[in-house]
Parts: structure tokens; sequence; C-alpha cells
């Protein structure tokens, strides 16, 4: 069986954050989504694209619009998007309009590059979410599954939780 290519977008976030010393603060640096993958080995077929390098607070209405022209234009019908995720559900929902794709949504509570980090789970459930879900819009949060327009950030529990 052939299996289908994921397109992996990604846009900043924690996920892409570094800490240069201890008089700075973190700053999202040229993505490592793509050494992560090459680190877990991923055997499918999947094409990195870098669409911006934005914390997702500052997220605007236009970025999330080149978001979606961007899964729309792209022959991939399974895509993975790292995405902060102070705003993760409101890209969300900018996507949901996107008919025939499977969109699967992820990030981390702690930069990729700290040793104690859930970015390497996260980004592997997206992947795996990204196989098997129907086509619409996904969250892949600590060993979560949620519809992307059914969710949110509990903030003070530091998860996401479906509502």
């Amino acid at each position: 069986m052939q299996q289908e290519p994921i397109l992996v977008l990604t846009t900043g976030g924690t996920i892409d954050k570094a800490y240069f010393d201890a008089l700075s603060e973190y700053q999202i640096v040229e993505s490592g989504i793509p050494a992560l993958i090459a680190e877990a080995r991923v055997a499918l077929p999947f094409r990195v694209m870098e669409l911006m390098r934005k914390d997702s607070l500052e997220l605007t209405d236009a970025d999330r619009a080149l978001i979606a022209a961007a899964v729309r234009e792209a022959p991939e019908r399974h895509v993975v998007i790292t995405h902060g995720t102070d705003t993760m559900t409101e890209t969300a929902k900018a996507l949901s309009d996107i008919a025939g794709k499977t969109i699967v949504l992820t990030g981390a509570l702690s930069p990729a590059r700290f040793a104690e980090t859930d970015a390497h789970f996260n980004l592997g459930m997206a992947f795996a979410t990204a196989q098997v879900a129907a086509p619409g819009v996904w969250i892949a949060m600590s060993g979560q599954v949620f519809d992307g327009l059914k969710v949110r950030k509990d903030r003070a529990a530091g998860k996401f939780v479906s509502v």
C-alpha cells in the first residue's frame, strides 16, 4: 500500500523557541522540526515548508489566511501544522472550511530544544493522526486528539480540554 505524503507547515510558537542566556527572552528561531522528523526516522514521504516564525499571540487574520492558502494550494491531502498553543484553536477555525484534507495542528508547552519537552511526542501524535483521521481539522496535544472546533486551552491546567 502506497502511503500518502504529509505536508508539514511550520509557523513558529513555543515548539521552535530558543533561549540564549539568563538575560534574554525566548526567541523563535529557524525551525527545528526537520531535525525532529529526522531524529524520529519518519519513513513515510513528507515535505516541510516554513511559513513564518511567530509566537501565536502575534498571528493576525492575514497570517491565518496565509496558512489556509498554503493548505488549500498544497497537493498533499494530509497536513501537519506546528503552531503556538495560545491561539491554535483560532487557526483551527480559520481552516475549518477546507474540504477533503486532514489537517492536524500541534505544538509544545516547552521548546523542542529543551531536554524535557512534549514536542517530540506531540509531533509524533500529529503524524499518526494525519494518517488515520477523517478529513477535517484536528488538534493533537498531550497524547490526545481533539476536534479542532471543540477544544480550548486550559491555561491553568497547562493542557487542552474538550468543550
